[in-house]
């Protein structure tokens, strides 16, 4: 438990955790990253948008420089080693559950694509583009708005489900970009769900990096296989992949329970280690 009269104002104001800052870090971080890619606009006219070269100017630097915008707003609050440390809180068997259903139809998708269509360039890209995405998101949603909230006291169900919302709150920004109205929909409860099931990868892996690295396949797994598919019927299975996710994140995220105390007296200021007896597995 940190000295909170040691810390400067900056420090003490995140270390007393809350939710509405972290809506508040999560909208700032997206006004940032949009601002970040109007940068890389001019060097995308008259390119393949199919293209390795593309991906790398409308995916890869923005959200690297995103993760980059995150990274020092951890050194700058001293979390970094707290958010990649062990979980003070870990889960029950039936969490793997969530990981296995991601993982399952990440496979599937990786195994039905027609990697001679698409190139090497473009795979490449693509796998480079979804490791800083999971970075960049994990380590907001799953990495400050988790910490954030049991900073807070709040419950783990509460936990998990505004850092979903939050997540899937990121990817509302599509309709700026001239994405309709439905399919923005569609891709919020998707989201939601996919975001339930990283905090339960979170949980029960007990470090942030395994969600990292889970959601790193996913998206490239999902590009890929939508714009060059492979023929036969395990892409018809692989192509199921949205809505068992959506099924997973919406069943299990009745399951969810646990706490992390706040210190007595000030439930706003900083946790309190977890107890043996705690029911974090349930």
């Amino acid at each position: 438990m940190p000295d909170y009269a040691s810390l400067s104002p900056w420090k003490r104001f995140w270390e007393r955790g809350g939710w509405w800052k972290a809506v508040i870090l999560a909208a700032v971080y997206y006004a940032l990253y949009e601002l970040g890619s109007l940068l890389f606009v001019p060097f995308a006219g008259g390119v393949d948008p199919d293209s390795a070269t593309f991906i790398f100017i409308a995916y890869v630097f923005p959200i690297l420089l995103g993760g980059i915008i995150l990274v020092v707003f951890g050194l700058s609050i001293g979390w970094l080693r707290e958010l990649f440390g062990p979980q003070p809180i870990r889960g029950g068997w039936w969490m793997w559950i969530a990981v296995a259903v991601v993982l399952l139809f990440n496979l599937l998708r990786f195994a039905t694509i027609d990697y001679g269509a698409a190139g090497f360039d473009v795979v490449a890209s693509w796998l480079l583009a979804g490791l800083c995405i999971g970075f960049a998101e994990e380590v907001l949603t799953r990495g400050y708005v988790v910490t954030l909230m049991r900073k807070a006291g709040h419950s783990e169900i509460a936990v998990a489900l505004v850092s979903a919302a939050v997540f899937a709150a990121l990817h509302a920004g599509n309709l700026l970009t001239g994405q309709a109205l439905l399919p923005t929909l569609l891709q919020l409860g998707y989201t939601f769900a996919f975001g339930i099931c990283m905090y339960l990868a979170l949980r029960v892996t007990g470090n942030l990096i395994w969600p990292i690295l889970l959601h790193a396949s996913t998206d490239p797994s999902i590009f890929l296989q939508t714009e060059y598919p492979a023929a036969g019927p395990l892409a018809s299975i692989a192509g199921l992949g949205n809505i068992a996710v959506i099924f997973t994140g919406l069943v299990l995220v009745f399951f969810i329970r646990g706490r992390i105390a706040a210190r007595e007296g000030d439930p706003a200021l900083a946790p309190q280690p977890v107890l043996p007896n705690t029911n974090a597995g349930v």
